[in-house]
């Protein structure tokens, strides 16, 4: 079947048809990945967005469930060149084609990805339309695309309620918990718990709505705050619970949405980027150390950093490519935060040894 995408701009791309055929509108990037579809897939932060894969072939392994960041798929749209509906793995045991069908996300195949990412660099991020109506009246389609605004993911993406993990769990390591780690959960990815559970730390996951007098109370060695999708100055009420978790004296160290809300509990700014970092590739150097990392990233907004005074936080990562903010170093406190992501493994291991970091600020033991 036929399917369309269209674009705030007035650009439209005709493809075929993939996964649910509702039609949805979204605000649409792209990711230039050349592998972690499925990664991609079930990562909460995608809430709220069409993601268009730049690598031309996307589903050529299937799909392991085991490898599922999340519980589910979270893209309201998924875009690539070319679909493989014959996946060659031995851990396969699904197809794209299906996994879209089953969480209900349309998608749309065979079109100039390329070309669709130009526009996007060039225009910036913008709305768009997947739909299988190939009578579309463009003129009235290009007003609600205008008007759209990616609001409430956080509160569809979190957990539902407290979650507790011990290692040995989720494939982890064996092991006697030494720590305990509170978990904020405003789109955590598993593999985030996962490293902590590896550390031998006893979690409880929190979701978004939590009381951060009730987490005080668990006496937590230390805080996590994770990753999550949209626009964080939305988080207000997320933020004033951050502020008081600051003020608790607790280790704190966060992750992507979670670096962005730390600083705004700080009195920082945040602003929308013209087409955001999403990928596996993107350089950022450690000012500490003077080491340059290769990170996994996704996000769409970042901390200004001309709005945080050294005297609240120094700069910790800059981005080699634009210089952004990567992340911070709170003066006085124990909080520590990164925009991208540490748990991914960009390179063979890389910067998951902020983790370690982490466990050094809470007393508790490295991964070997």
């Amino acid at each position: 079947m036929k399917a369309f995408l269209i674009l705030e701009d007035g650009t439209v791309f005709e493809g075929k048809s993939i996964g649910s055929r509702r039609e949805v509108i979204s605000e649409v990037v792209f990711n230039t990945s050349m592998t972690g579809y499925l990664e991609v897939l079930t990562d909460p932060s995608y809430a709220g967005q069409a993601v268009t894969m730049t690598y031309p072939l996307i589903g050529n392994y299937g799909i392991c469930k085991k490898d599922m960041e999340s519980r589910r798929g979270w893209p309201d749209g998924f875009i690539v060149r070319e679909l493989s509906r014959m996946p060659s793995n031995f851990r396969s045991e699904d197809t794209v084609q299906h996994f879209l069908e089953e969480y209900d996300i349309p998608g749309i195949s065979g079109i100039d990805t390329r070309a669709l990412t130009k526009i996007l660099r060039e225009k910036g991020t913008m709305n768009g339309m997947i739909t299988t109506d190939a009578q579309y009246d463009l003129e009235s389609i290009l007003p609600r695309l205008k008007e759209y605004r990616v609001t409430g993911v956080v509160q569809r993406v979190t957990c539902e309620k407290e979650e507790a993990y011990v290692p040995g769990d989720m494939d982890s390591r064996e092991g006697a918990p030494e720590k305990k780690v509170a978990v904020i959960d405003v789109g955590t990815k598993k593999n985030i718990i996962r490293c902590l559970l590896n550390r031998g730390c006893r979690v409880t996951v929190y979701p978004c709505g939590f009381d951060a007098e009730e987490v005080i109370a668990a006496k937590p060695d230390g805080i996590m705050i994770t990753n999550g999708p949209g626009d964080p100055s939305e988080c207000v009420e997320i933020i004033e619970q951050i502020k008081m978790l600051a003020q608790s004296g607790i280790p704190i160290f966060a992750i992507c949405l979670g670096h962005q809300l730390m600083a705004l509990a700080h009195g920082a700014k945040t602003y929308k980027m013209k087409y955001g970092h999403r990928g596996a590739n993107h350089p950022v150097k450690d000012l500490n150390t003077g080491k340059v990392y290769i990170s996994s990233q996704n996000h769409g907004y970042v901390v200004d950093g001309d709005s945080i005074g050294q005297d609240v936080a120094k700069p910790w990562f800059v981005n080699v490519n634009d210089g952004t903010v990567e992340g911070l170093e709170y003066a006085g406190k124990p909080i520590k935060t990164v925009q991208f992501h540490p748990e991914a493994n960009a390179g063979p291991r890389d910067s998951e040894l902020l983790f370690d970091e982490f466990m050094k600020m809470i007393g508790g033991q490295k991964c070997e």
